[in-house]
């Protein structure tokens, strides 16, 4: 079945009946609200997850969601060249929410906020920035190659529309709270 690789939020309310809703954010960020009866399957986990996804899915259609489109694109595309039919909610939860639409949680009830993970690498890189200049400053100017090395690695980023940092920062515990119990699909753990 062909699906479009992106619906913007009124699409997809009006089809949520026949897409089995897939949240590829960390568990954490899913514990701090995702779409009703979404299910998480976080994107570093998501290939070894097919057949779970295509149990719960029944055969039919996937609607993947993050915070912002960004990983439910990647994700779309890596599930495309498995032959499985998928579409990224363009804007992500961000624009549900925005367009007045509730959010679920976990348990029914909101959970201790987490940074998302866009915030996260900011953050990851802007300090290790400052700890190379520091270092190169008070130590040894061979520190400042830790300030360039993050900088080529976020120029790659932006050139693949990929993300190794994020990826190691959704390893990290904090982002794994609740991995099992927000899962919801079998055999995803």
């Amino acid at each position: 079945m062909s699906v479009a690789p992106s619906l913007d939020v009124g699409q997809a309310r009006a089809r949520l009946g026949e897409l089995t809703v897939v949240d590829v954010r960390t568990p954490a960020e899913f514990a701090s609200g995702h779409l009703p009866g979404a299910v998480n399957v976080p994107l570093d986990r998501l290939t070894r997850s097919l057949p779970g996804l295509r149990e719960a899915s029944g055969g039919g259609p996937l609607l993947l969601v993050c915070a912002s489109g960004a990983r439910s694109r990647q994700a779309v595309t890596a599930l495309a060249s498995r032959g499985v039919a998928a579409s990224s909610l363009a804007g992500g939860t961000v624009a549900w929410a925005a367009a007045g639409h509730g959010l679920g949680y976990p348990g029914g009830g909101r959970s201790r906020a987490v940074w998302a993970m866009e915030r996260q690498v900011r953050f990851t890189a802007g300090a290790l920035v400052l700890l190379g200049v520091v270092l190169g400053l008070v130590l040894h100017p061979g520190f400042s190659l830790l300030s360039a090395a993050v900088g080529g690695g976020l120029v790659f980023s932006a050139l693949t529309d990929t993300c190794g940092m994020a990826l190691v920062l959704g390893r990290l515990p904090f982002n794994r709270r609740g991995a099992d119990a927000a899962a919801g699909v079998p055999g995803t753990v």
